[in-house]
């Protein structure tokens, strides 16, 4: 097996590549960019709290650098990052979570092209249905962190969505013309459970509402259960 390095920011896209490519690379760490705010154009802005407990769930060590979120320039933090890591790991491929967005895509290609590693986007071109039917079939647990379109209810926030939870995004999508997988920036996402974790996480957290359309959490604790519990 390869030894891979994976993109995480704890959402359903970068776990979803992380545990596909975990059938054919060797996983050997985590690396995560940390914008200064929300407005960065290739990253989102996870909760580190949640973040390290995912990766402690996980048992893979996660390497964070923190970035202004410039545009273009935020490269270069990722491009710094992943070069200590290929050298302390000896990693030969890149995985990331990237689904249709052709910004991140070719950028992402080109910073792997630059190291000498494969870059391996293992939900590509994934439909929105395809997408959330991997993640219910292989008992993912997905909350919304962040909402900020017109549609969504907030009520959403923090809730672990089900299949009927889904089947409703896809009908509000159709309804209000967001896309049902988020990759328009309509919400964000985080993962209290995946197939590769050791336990199961719970959060707590309050909610802030910006405006009627315009809302997320603030993850104010993390605590972890047994994976046979509930």
């Amino acid at each position: 097996m390869a030894k891979a390095i994976a993109l995480f920011s704890g959402g359903k896209d970068s776990a979803l590549a992380l545990f596909k490519a975990s059938m054919r690379h060797d996983i050997v760490a985590l690396a995560s960019i940390m914008p200064a705010t929300h407005e960065s154009y290739m990253f989102h802005k996870p909760s580190q709290l949640l973040l390290e407990k995912q990766a402690e769930a996980l048992s893979l060590p996660l390497y964070v650098r923190e970035s202004k979120a410039v545009k273009e320039k935020e490269l270069l933090d990722l491009l710094a990052l992943l070069k200590e890591l290929k050298e302390k790991y000896r990693a030969d491929v890149l995985v990331a979570g990237g689904l249709a967005s052709s910004y991140q895509g070719k950028r992402l290609k080109a910073i792997a092209d630059k190291l000498g590693m494969a870059l391996e986007l293992p939900i590509w071109n994934y439909s929105a249905r395809k997408l959330w039917q991997e993640l219910l079939d292989n008992s993912f647990e997905v909350i919304i962190t962040k909402i900020s379109c017109e549609g969504l209810p907030l009520e959403l926030l923090g809730k672990i969505l089900q299949a009927d939870d889904v089947k409703n995004i896809f009908a509000l999508a159709e309804k209000h013309g967001f896309r049902p997988d988020f990759e328009g920036g309509e919400a964000e996402t985080a993962v209290l459970y995946m197939p590769l974790f050791n336990k199961r996480l719970r959060v707590s957290a309050s909610i802030v509402r910006e405006s009627e359309n315009v809302g997320w959490l603030e993850i104010n604790g993390v605590k972890t259960m047994e994976v046979n519990k509930f």
